[in-house]
């Protein structure tokens, strides 16, 4: 997965609802950019430059996985769907809405469609007053200095007053609060991990994740599964079981809530389909054993995806070991988890159909994830 970027975005209207056109401008870009981490207060400003009214001023900071130049072409996109309509005069004028990319990182980016940071920035107080709501202390790579020193320096001394009005944060929508715990399960090539990263990453949460790579018996597994089925599960139980108890008994003030990629249950639905019915006995009655000593997760989201696409994900991902993996396996899993969930009444339990969805690349399938989690 990309590392994200730390964008600031400064937002501008001062023709029609300007404040509709604020809301509408920061609720695309949580769409289509990524998660909107602050927005500053709304500044009501003069026209520069040309005769017009007043502007409404922000600036928010945003997290994003797309290119600078991707930022910009879906900043431009925003524009048109919201009225801006550009004219071949380069001057100034109304518009309902202005969309700029301030600081993108801290680099340095100087092409014919894009300089960032912004050239004008340090010049313009209706610029550097809501950013420095939000990136007091950021520093500006060429000016070398923070937010909150060009702030005192400009020399823009335009009337710049504070509306009473905040915008609000499109994703707040989604919230996590009512998890201490949340499992995020499913089979083979279904997205677990990246889902918990995510989640992990944009709600604050401790991330804990199963550490199968390190398990010596796996690829041996897939190469002679009647011979290391039974010293897989055994290993794989023993690790999950000192993972989760060690995870989920040191508590991080600094996060919000704990997501993880696994649930030690799918220990007993690997096993079953895995060993022959002697071991298998063997095997339950050890597992139970650990798993009543185990706290269970307060949601548990199961991501079903067929058996097409889970081998398509296989073969994207590209781990020597799992390419030889059988379809028939695969369902067999999948009926495993989905037998268990269908009967399983101490759980909070959400089987959520992604087939058809690529919440990796397509953050508007991503978004609906997050809404299907979230529903009451």
């Amino acid at each position: 997965m990309n590392s994200p970027q730390h964008v600031y975005i400064a937002l501008g209207s001062n023709k029609g609802d300007r404040l509709k056109h604020l809301q509408s401008a920061v609720d695309l870009i949580f769409d289509e950019i990524g998660k909107v981490n602050s927005i500053s207060k709304v500044y009501n400003t003069p026209a520069l430059g040309f005769e017009g009214d007043d502007f409404l001023n922000c600036c928010l900071h945003v997290e994003t996985e797309f290119s600078a130049d991707d930022v910009l072409q879906k900043l431009l996109d925003i524009e048109t769907t919201l009225g801006r309509v550009r004219t071949a005069k380069n001057t100034y004028e109304s518009r309902a809405i202005d969309l700029d990319i301030l600081f993108y990182g801290d680099q340095l980016i100087d092409s014919k469609a894009l300089k960032v940071p912004h050239p004008e920035m340090h010049k313009r107080r209706f610029v550097l007053q809501p950013l420095n709501d939000i990136a007091a202390k950021q520093v500006h790579p060429k000016q070398s200095k923070s937010v909150s020193e060009l702030l005192e320096l400009c020399d823009d001394d335009s009337p710049i007053e504070p509306i009473k009005i905040w915008l609000k944060n499109p994703s707040k929508q989604f919230s996590f609060s009512n998890y201490n715990y949340i499992a995020i399960e499913g089979n083979i090539g279904a997205g677990k991990t990246s889902l918990a990263h995510k989640i992990s990453k944009d709600y604050n949460a401790k991330l804990i994740l199963e550490r199968f790579a390190d398990n010596p018996f796996l690829p041996k597994f897939y190469e002679e599964p009647q011979r290391y089925a039974f010293t897989l599960e055994m290993s794989f139980l023993a690790d999950r079981y000192q993972q989760i108890s060690d995870d989920l008994s040191q508590l991080d003030l600094f996060k919000d809530f704990m997501v993880s990629d696994y649930d030690i249950y799918k220990s007993l639905i690997f096993s079953k389909i895995t060993l022959p019915e002697d071991e298998f006995k063997l095997y339950r009655k050890l597992f139970y054993l650990m798993y009543k000593d185990i706290a269970k997760p307060d949601l548990y989201v199961y991501l079903y995806q067929n058996t097409e696409r889970l081998q398509e994900n296989i073969k994207k991902r590209g781990r020597d070991y799992e390419q030889n993996i059988d379809s028939e396996y695969l369902e067999n899993i999948n009926s495993g988890y989905l037998d268990f969930l269908k009967n399983q009444s101490e759980l909070n339990v959400k089987i959520i159909d992604i087939s058809d969805k690529d919440f990796v690349k397509h953050r508007s399938d991503y978004l609906w994830l997050l809404g299907e989690i979230c529903k009451e």
